[in-house]
């Protein structure tokens, strides 16, 4: 007998993803540099020279067994070393390598993390609008996630809600900063107040809550944005990471854990991970991406084209009339819809072959998300569709 429950997921599919295929069928029919895809966070520029180099250096160059061999359970060694100098050079924060463990992205970063910190039972809090993902991993662990409702006038924390919701089942808050799909950076003001009431919450409660910190996009942020580090304000952090954006790489998989030092518990945590991976089979990123990563540690591909692209898009959507708050980071952008149903806006957006992604599965309804990791040149083009869009069904 199948199993009901993976059964039943397959009515409720990610719309993003649902979007892309719908962005890729469109392409074929007139050609896909004429469908404006704004659905999938898929970087648009290519990963560094040096990481390319360091694969070629490993192919030409290493022992075949150390490239496609298995690694150690909780990764390389020397790898972990070098994630943990270069966290510690750059933020000033005395990881070594036994605080690391490498993981297959910051999705199976989260996956581990969750298991480590919670039981089935507990509460998970996050924050709206959120990355629809955090559902199924949060379910797959017997742990329950409960949202905070957004404050849709910043997107920084709704404090009161927060507070509100705080009770002795919570286990971790998950945060996501740069944020996707708001392109807010948390304040510092953000996350010095949110330690700020975990740390009197640990002592009420009796028990310590962990913050999760979800970084894949911690290298895209923009000019003038205050993007503090979080473990350097809560001891109790476990820094989710992944280097799908910031060297281009979503399609090797690879990321890690950060557990920061201070927390008593850092090295088992770390140790845990190596047990859990046993119970759900991830057993270790490639070794080959691990050792070329680790070549390019502190390297990032081109990311100034997300900027660029973020000011081309918001000016205009400002100068259409749009309510949105201005990105602080990553590639994303989330105005408000221009009627209340996100959905049937977005339905309307296809007429006009502009992909654009309904904000109601990032638990913020009205609103509606643009991935712009695209061309440049082809955000340009897509602004007098969107003018057109607009101008067309709203005025």
């Amino acid at each position: 007998m199948i199993n009901e429950q993976y059964k039943a997921m397959l009515n409720g599919k990610s719309q993003i993803r649902v979007l892309s295929e719908y962005a890729t069928k469109r392409g074929q029919e007139i050609g896909y540099e004429n469908v404006f895809d704004y659905s999938l966070g898929n970087p648009s520029v290519p990963a560094p020279e040096g990481f390319t180099r360091a694969m070629i250096e490993l192919l030409s160059n290493e022992n075949p067994m150390t490239l496609h061999g298995y690694s150690p359970s909780l990764g390389i060694t020397s790898v972990r070393q070098t994630v943990a100098e270069s966290l510690s050079r750059r933020f000033g924060i005395p990881y070594t390598y036994e605080e690391i463990f490498m993981t297959s992205g910051a999705a199976g970063a989260i996956a581990h993390a969750l298991r480590a910190v919670s039981k089935p039972g507990d509460e998970i809090l996050t924050f709206a609008p959120y990355f629809p993902e955090y559902g199924p991993y949060v379910a797959g662990t017997g742990a329950i996630l409960k949202v905070v409702p957004a404050d849709t006038e910043s997107f920084q924390i709704n404090f009161e809600q927060f507070e509100a919701m705080l009770n002795t089942n919570v286990a971790a808050v998950l945060i996501n900063t740069p944020n996707n799909p708001s392109g807010v950076v948390y304040s510092t003001e953000t996350i010095t107040k949110l330690a700020d009431i975990l740390r009197a919450k640990e002592k009420e409660f009796g028990h310590d809550i962990f913050i999760i910190s979800d970084e894949p996009y911690r290298e895209i942020v923009f000019d003038g944005a205050d993007s503090p580090v979080v473990s350097r304000f809560y001891e109790n952090t476990i820094v989710c990471y992944s280097f799908s954006k910031s060297l281009s790489l979503p399609g090797e998989r690879i990321g890690y854990i950060a557990v920061n030092p201070a927390c008593k518990d850092a090295k088992t945590i770390v140790n845990m991970c190596g047990q859990i991976s046993r119970g759900t089979g991830h057993n270790c990123p490639p070794s080959i991406i691990q050792l070329a990563v680790s070549r390019v540690i502190d390297e990032t591909s081109d990311l100034s084209v997300y900027e660029t692209n973020m000011n081309l898009i918001y000016n205009k959507l400002t100068e259409l009339g749009f309510t949105c708050v201005k990105p602080g980071g990553t590639f994303y952008i989330f105005p408000k819809a221009l009627e209340e149903n996100a959905v049937e806006f977005c339905n309307k957006a296809l007429k006009y072959d502009l992909i654009l992604v309904p904000s109601d599965t990032f638990g913020c309804p009205g609103f509606f998300r643009m991935a712009y990791c695209i061309d440049t040149e082809k955000v340009i083009r897509s602004l007098d569709a969107l003018e057109r869009f607009v101008t067309s069904e709203y005025r």
